[in-house]
């Protein structure tokens, strides 16, 4: 079974209260699905951007289990306070990375 991974590809920061609040709804989510944050051997490198700041990938067991993370009500409820915390786009992809 290939694993599933979130690219995020984010802005800074600019509401480090909303960050700070979704940082801890995220960490049941994360326990909860076995996500592992930035567990490739080489970190991605952001080379071409016009606002992007950040890059960060989370690491799941399975694709079936990245997407159903995202789809957990508990995820959605967290994922608007990441949102309001900085601009940013989340891919969903399978593989393996590492």
């Amino acid at each position: 079974m290939m694993k599933g991974y979130w690219l995020i590809i984010g802005t800074e920061i600019s509401d480090e209260g909303a960050q700070r609040d979704y940082g801890e709804l995220w960490k049941p989510i994360a326990e909860k699905y076995a996500a592992r944050i930035n567990q490739l051997v080489t970190p991605p490198i952001l080379l071409e951007s016009r606002d992007a700041q950040r890059v960060i990938v989370v690491e799941f067991p399975s694709y079936e289990i990245a997407r159903a993370c995202y789809d957990d009500p508990a995820y959605q409820e967290a994922r608007l306070l990441a949102l309001k915390a900085s601009k940013r786009e989340l891919l969903i992809i399978q593989g393996d990375l590492v």
